[in-house]
């Protein structure tokens, strides 16, 4: 006996709201293993932040200089951010996606499944403070102030290891005088393992010569090892030179900071009175890195009022492939480029374009 078409209908619409249920279910309850990336807040480098101190908001500013007169700025160097959406549901995810101003990425390249949450954060507060430290350094050395190569450890097994001391500051290596890092592994890397090479160093505020009888780097056997991690610090113990900025992690508001203790702490703005944002990686040398999420901070960017924007050069191509209108980007591969880039656009003339 066959069913009647109205039990045949209402059984329809039953199995029909039981499905559009699930469905409701699954696309508000479930989460996909996807992030959403997307345009995060910017911060003015040249002013304030507000954090919580005791419970309590207060403001302070981003670059808190002590120890040397500053100059007055005004004008935006504004850092910029990406942000990070987890825990999205299905719904959600395909509402960010269809919105155009979120891109999602899996899960896993953004917190990696053999690190908690709290490690990654953590990372990032990590890179965020070498990214604070090497602006300092990079600033004060494009201004000429003191710097100092120091040793920031010893390996315990290494040819140094009964040498050399953490805190230690290297002026002199085998003749040569070296200021950063990367002069100092180039000046040992040059000379053979079995070199008996002498160092002239610092170690609390006497002048010594120490000798290392070098041994063969790890990654290259011809070549000299010394076995330290050396670091570049500030030299004037008069000058301090503090950031806050909030929640924000990572080693991108490099070059963003730089700027601003640069402009604070030398005559005339770099901004010339304009709104400029950026973003890049920055090494003690001022060589200025490529970061991530290069179209989100642009994005950002122009939203917040910018007009021009420092783009590091390797991210001109992908900078370029979603430019926001209004927006001019500004090619930059050292802090010093970035300063005669702002300098130009001060004086109306043309700077290097993405």
């Amino acid at each position: 006996m066959s069913s009647s078409p109205r039990f045949r209908r209402i059984a329809t619409a039953a199995v029909s709201t039981v499905v559009l249920l699930a469905l409701l279910v699954v696309g508000t309850q479930v989460q996909v293993p996807y992030a959403a990336l997307g345009p995060g807040p910017t911060l003015n480098t040249l002013g304030t932040a507000k954090v919580e101190d005791d419970g309590k908001v207060v403001e302070r500013k981003v670059v808190q200089i002590d120890g040397a007169p500053t100059d007055p700025t005004t004008g935006n160097l504004n850092l910029t951010t990406v942000s990070v959406t987890d825990g999205i549901s299905l719904f959600k995810a395909l509402g960010m996606w269809l919105s155009g101003t979120y891109a999602l990425t899996p899960r896993d390249q953004v917190y990696p499944p053999d690190r908690t949450t709290e490690q990654v954060q953590q990372d990032n507060a990590d890179q965020m403070v070498g990214s604070e430290e090497n602006a300092t350094v990079a600033a004060l050395r494009y201004l000429d102030r003191p710097t100092a190569l120091r040793i920031a450890s010893v390996g315990p097994d290494g040819p140094a290891a009964d040498v050399l001391r953490a805190g230690d500051e290297v002026v002199e290596v085998g003749g040569v005088k070296v200021e950063t890092s990367a002069e100092l592994r180039k000046v040992v890397a040059a000379n053979p393992p079995g070199t008996v090479l002498p160092l002239e160093i610092v170690r609390q505020g006497t002048p010594e010569t120490v000798t290392v009888t070098l041994a063969a780097h790890p990654d290259d056997q011809k070549a000299g090892y010394l076995g330290v991690v050396p670091e570049v610090v500030n030299a004037d113990p008069t000058l301090d030179v503090t950031y806050t900025v909030g929640d924000i992690g990572g080693p991108s508001a490099g070059m963003m900071l730089a700027l601003a203790v640069i402009d604070k702490l030398s005559p005339g703005e770099l901004t010339h009175g304009k709104f400029i944002a950026g973003t890049g990686t920055i090494s003690v040398d001022g060589d200025v890195g490529p970061i991530g999420g290069i179209t989100h901070k642009t994005l950002a960017a122009r939203d917040a009022g910018a007009t021009v924007f420092l783009v590091p050069a390797r991210n001109c191509a992908e900078a370029t492939s979603d430019r926001p209108d209004g927006l001019e980007l500004i090619k930059v591969e050292t802090l010093e480029g970035a300063i005669d880039a702002l300098d130009a656009i001060g004086d109306g003339r043309p700077a290097p374009t993405c």
